[in-house]
């Protein structure tokens, strides 16, 4: 003989189980992170988009250990970008500056 219980009134008052298969991990961050890297390779010196991948990619090396290589990837892709949009910057405004006397003449 079987019965049935209703799983909507226990649900509230059941335990967790400990031994349940944890859920699927999710890739999202890592994913996230160097498909921004790719990105910021096309639209580049931005600061915005590879400063959002690099804070994904870290955050996904923390919680994403089994994406850890697409969270390096996207961590080393938008640090260059990001680095090479700094120094683009610092050069275009050393240009300006050293540029400035001859602006008047």
């Amino acid at each position: 003989m079987t019965t049935v219980t209703d799983t909507a009134t226990q649900a509230p008052f059941a335990e967790p189980n400990p031994y349940a298969t944890p859920a699927a991990e999710t890739r999202g961050f890592s994913i996230s992170s160097l498909v921004l890297g790719l990105v910021s390779i096309i639209a580049s010196y931005t600061f915005i988009v590879p400063a959002i991948g690099l804070v994904l990619g870290v955050m996904a090396l923390k919680r994403e250990p089994a994406a850890r290589t697409m969270a390096i990837w996207g961590i080393v892709l938008n640090s260059v970008m990001l680095a090479g949009a700094v120094l683009a910057t610092l050069g275009f405004l050393v240009f300006g500056l050293a540029m400035l006397p001859f602006a008047f003449i």
